[in-house]
């Protein structure tokens, strides 16, 4: 396969896994890839050092730094999150792919990094892995750009009714975590006190080690408020089932 073809490809479903709910329409800072092209090759090189979370230097001098992604859960340590980039590219060949590579106003490329000429964007590893949230979607809201211009596009969870209308579909919820409570294998994070109507982010007890494994821990997360993203069902009240570290935000402690 092309490079070009590759990445469109693989660009593509990034931003379908990263961006369900319709940013892909808000890119403003990647307009190639809103309007469903792919970027174009920007060089390649092998990785001397990971400086942190998003940002590497190649062994010819040049600093990249990830596009379109943010470090996901607040309790995640700087180091632990420098370490989850190390263990995926450090000392290995990567490709670059962007817009154009100028450097931003830091000197770095900003780009999207595939591993040698595999297939492998390293971004979406690291969102598999529960370590960034899309950038992009904060930019977009702070702005009320595209989805996020309708002030409902962010559920509260303290409208059960207003999620069950979004079954099937793919919803951000926020709302203050009343308690965290384990029922067999599932852990709830409840947000209201009626466990059969109100609204609760599921965790199934085999996802649980690798969300915390990405530095989230579930039980801390009572009493803070959080957005959950994914797509709700209706089990009684809506739920929404986490799968990994990613679909969580942490806003503090109310």
């Amino acid at each position: 396969m092309e490079p070009a073809t590759r990445t469109a490809a693989h660009s593509d479903g990034f931003f379908a896994l990263m961006l369900p709910f319709g940013l892909i329409f808000t890119l403003s800072a990647s307009p190639a890839l809103a309007g469903g092209c792919a970027f174009e090759p920007q060089g390649e090189g092998r990785v001397a050092a990971v400086i942190d979370a998003r940002s590497f230097r190649l062994a010819d001098g040049r600093e990249i730094r990830l596009a379109g992604i943010e470090p996901a859960v607040s309790t995640t340590t700087g180091r632990a999150r420098t370490a989850a980039l190390s263990a995926i590219i450090a000392g290995h060949d990567v490709t670059l792919h962007g817009q154009d590579d100028a450097p931003d106003r830091y000197g770095r490329q900003v780009a999207f990094v595939f591993l040698g000429s595999s297939e492998n964007l390293v971004q979406g590893l690291l969102l598999s892995q529960g370590e960034v949230l899309v950038s992009a979607e904060a930019e977009a809201r702070q702005a009320k750009r595209g989805t996020w211009a309708d002030a409902s596009v962010i559920k509260s969870a303290e409208s059960p009714d207003d999620i069950l209308t979004g079954i099937g579909r793919f919803t951000v919820v926020e709302g203050k975590v009343l308690s965290v409570r384990q029922a067999g294998a599932t852990t709830y994070l409840n947000f209201g006190r009626n466990w059969t109507q109100d609204f609760a982010a599921t965790i199934s007890r085999r996802m649980t080690p690798a969300i915390e494994a990405a530095g989230l821990t579930i039980k801390s997360l009572e009493n803070k408020r959080i957005r959950v993203r994914g797509f709700v069902e209706a089990r009684g009240g809506p739920r929404i089932e986490v799968l990994r570290a990613g679909q969580i935000e942490v806003l503090g402690v109310n």
